[in-house]
C-alpha cells in the first residue's frame, strides 16, 4: 500500500534564496539564526530550553545538511556526520511571492507566476472605497486600523476601542492578504465570518490571495488573544494541483489544520480543523489511521509562523523546534511499508531579521519513509519537487 504526506514546517526557511535581494531578504536564514542563538546562549529560556539547538530526529532527516546545501555553512551546533535515513536537499521557489499560498500552491505543482495584488502603503493602507463598500454592505459604524500591523501588537493597541465602537480591525502586511479582526462575544464570530465573505467579493477584483478572520477574546489589553477559530478566504487555484490528480486518480485528500483553506477546499476530500502542534500532529496520526491506498495527508505546522517567527521570538522558535523533533519521530514509528513522507516549509520567517513579515529562503526537502534510500537528493529549482516525487510515488503519471 503507497500513501503519501506533505509536513509542512510553516516558515522554517533554511536561508540561501537564490533572489533574496529581490525581497530586501539577503542575509535571513530562519534555522541557521536561530541555531546560531541557541549556541550563543541568546536562545535559553529558564527552565525550558538552554544550550544549542536539540534537534536529533531532524538532523537524522538531514535538515542540518540541506541548510548546509543552501548556504554552504552548516548551522550552528549541529552534527557535521548524522546518522541520516531519509533523502535530503533544499528547494528554491520560483513563484513571484514570498506568501503562504504562493508556497503552498507551488509544492502542489502550481507555481505562482503572476503578481498578486498587495497593499503597499504603510498606513492608510486599503482604498477608501473598499472600506466605504465594506461599511455600507456589512452594515457597520466604521473600521479601525486601516494599516501594515502586527495581529498581536494590534488587538493590544485597537481591542479595547473596537469593544466600545463596534468597529471591525481592518489590517494588512507585505502578503496579499487584508485581515479582520474582531471580538467573538461583542462582535459575534458568524458575524465577523460573514463579513470575510463579503471582503472576499470585495477584493476580488484587486487580485488579493487571502481575507483572514481573526477572532479574538479577552477584556483587556493585558489578555486579548486569539481564539482558534481563525479562517482564511483564499481564491482557488487557478489550475489542478497534485490535490485534484489524487482525487482524479481514486485517492482521498486529507487536509489538516489551514490546508483546506490555502486551497479553497480544492482537491480536498476531508478535512481536520486542528490548532497548536499537538493538535495537529494528532490529527495527523487519526488521517493516518484511515487512509488507504493512494492517499495523501497533507499538514501544515503553523505555530512556528505564527507564533514565534512573525513575533520574533528566537527563543520561543527553538523550543517550538525541539519539542516537534520527538512528536515527528513517533509518528515515524506508525508509517507502513509504503509509505512516503515529505516535510518541508512554505517560505521563511527568520525571527532575527527586521520587521515582522515573512524572508525569501530555499525551504528544506525531506524525504522519508521505510522504503525511502537515504542520502542526498541534491538542490532543487522549485518546490514543484514535491509534487513530482509525490506523483511518482503514487503512480499518478
Amino acid at each position: 500500500m503507497k500513501r503519501a504526506f506533505i509536513l509542512v514546517m510553516d516558515s522554517v526557511g533554511i536561508g540561501g534564496a537564490p533572489d533574496a535581494a529581490a525581497f530586501g531578504d539577503v542575509g535571513s536564514n530562519t534555522f541557521g539564526h536561530i541555531a546560531q542563538w541557541c549556541v550563543d546562549g541568546r536562545a535559553d529560556i529558564e527552565g525550558v530550553r538552554s544550550g544549542p539547538l536539540h534537534i536529533p530526529f531532524l538532523e537524522m532527516l538531514g535538515l542540518g545538511l540541506a541548510a548546509e546545501m543552501a548556504c554552504g555553512e552548516l548551522p550552528a551546533g549541529l552534527n557535521p556526520s548524522p546518522d541520516i535515513i531519509g533523502q535530503y536537499g533544499p528547494a528554491s521557489e520560483l513563484s513571484s511571492g514570498k506568501d503562504t499560498i504562493s508556497g503552498h500552491w507551488e509544492m502542489a505543482g502550481l507555481p505562482v507566476t503572476f503578481d498578486w495584488g498587495y497593499f503597499t502603503d504603510k498606513t492608510n493602507s486599503f482604498p477608501q472605497s473598499l472600506l466605504d463598500d465594506l461599511i455600507k454592505q456589512g452594515d457597520l459604524p466604521g473600521v479601525l486600523g486601516n494599516c501594515h500591523a502586527s495581529g498581536t501588537t494590534i488587538l493590544a493597541q485597537l481591542g479595547a476601542e473596537h469593544i466600545k465602537t463596534g468597529k471591525p480591525i481592518v489590517y494588512t502586511s507585505t502578503d496579499s492578504v487584508i485581515q479582520i479582526a474582531a471580538h467573538e462575544k461583542h462582535f459575534g464570530l458568524e458575524r465577523l465570518l460573514d463579513l470575510c465573505v463579503l471582503a472576499r467579493k470585495l477584493v476580488d477584483p484587486l487580485n488579493i490571495g487571502r481575507v483572514i478572520a481573526r477572532p479574538f477574546d479577552g477584556d483587556s489589553p493585558a489578555n486579548f488573544a486569539r481564539t482558534h477559530n481563525r479562517h482564511d478566504y483564499a481564491v482557488p487555484p487557478i489550475a489542478p494541483t497534485l490535490l485534484d490528480r489524487v482525487q482524479g486518480a481514486g485517492g482521498a485528500v486529507n487536509a489538516v489544520g489551514k490546508v483546506s483553506d490555502i486551497f479553497a477546499g480544492r482537491g480536498v476530500s476531508h478535512k481536520y480543523p486542528a490548532s497548536g502542534h499537538e493538535a495537529l500532529m494528532a490529527a495527523t496520526k487519526k488521517a493516518a489511521g484511515i487512509a488507504k491506498d493512494g492517499d495523501l495527508i497533507f499538514t501544515n505546522f503553523v505555530d512556528f509562523d505564527m507564533h514565534f517567527g512573525h513575533r520574533r521570538n528566537v527563543p520561543g522558535y527553538a523550543n517550538a523546534l525541539e519539542e516537534f523533533d520527538p512528536m515527528l519521530a513517533e509518528f515515524a514509528f506508525g508509517l507502513l511499508p509504503g509509505d512516503l513522507v515529505i516535510i518541508t516549509a512554505d517560505h521563511g520567517n527568520d525571527p532575527t531579521w527586521p520587521g515582522s513579515d515573512h524572508t525569501r529562503e530555499q525551504v528544506p526537502f525531506l524525504a522519508f519513509g521505510p522504503n525511502i534510500v537515504p542520502g542526498s537528493s541534491g538542490k532543487h529549482r522549485s518546490f514543484t519537487v514535491i509534487a513530482d516525487t509525490i506523483s511518482e510515488h503514487l503512480g499518478l503519471g
